[in-house]
C-alpha cells in the first residue's frame, strides 16, 4: 500500500534548494538560440516560465509530494558553446523540502528547450544524435536558513 508521509508534526522551518543540469545541442542550434533563429520562438524565456510553472506543480505529478507554499523561485540559464545550462533555485518556509521542485523546475525547463529546438536537432533519419540532457542534480539544499559548509 502506497501512503504519503505524515509530515503534520513537523515544524515549518526556512528550507532552500538549487538544482542544475544541461542539455548538450549542436553549435548551429546554439547559433541559432543566440540568434533569435527558433521557429517556435526563444527557447531559454519560455523554458524560464515552464520552469516557473513546474516549481509550484510537483505535487501534481510526483505522487508522493506534499502541496508546498513556495515562496520564491527562479530559473538562470547559462548559453555556451555547445550546451544550455538551467539552474533552478526554491525557497519556502515549511515541513519539508523543496529540493523536488528545483530538480523538476530545471527538468522541465530542459525538456521545453529540446521540444522548441528538436527541429534543428534531427538528422536525415529524424534522431538526435547530438541533442541529450544530463548531470540533472541538487547543488544545494539548506534547511534552518543557510547552510554551515
Amino acid at each position: 500500500m502506497a501512503k504519503m508521509v505524515d509530515i503534520s508534526k513537523k515544524p515549518d522551518v526556512p528550507r532552500r534548494a538549487v538544482a542544475t543540469g544541461e542539455i548538450f545541442l549542436r553549435p548551429a542550434t546554439i547559433r541559432a538560440i543566440r540568434a533569435g533563429r527558433v521557429e517556435k520562438g526563444d527557447p531559454i524565456r519560455t523554458a524560464e516560465v515552464a520552469a516557473l510553472q513546474a516549481v509550484k506543480r510537483v505535487w501534481e505529478a510526483l505522487p508522493h509530494t506534499h502541496p508546498i507554499p513556495i515562496t520564491g523561485a527562479s530559473a538562470e540559464f547559462a548559453v555556451t558553446r555547445d550546451r544550455v545550462v538551467v539552474t533552478c533555485e526554491v525557497s519556502a518556509t515549511y515541513k519539508t523540502g523543496v529540493e523536488m521542485e528545483a530538480l523538476y523546475g530545471v527538468a522541465v525547463a530542459l525538456l521545453t528547450i529540446w521540444d522548441m529546438v528538436k527541429s534543428l536537432e534531427k538528422d536525415a533519419a529524424g534522431q538526435y544524435p547530438a541533442a541529450r540532457i544530463s548531470n540533472v542534480r541538487v547543488v544545494t539544499k539548506e534547511k534552518g536558513g543557510p547552510s554551515r559548509r
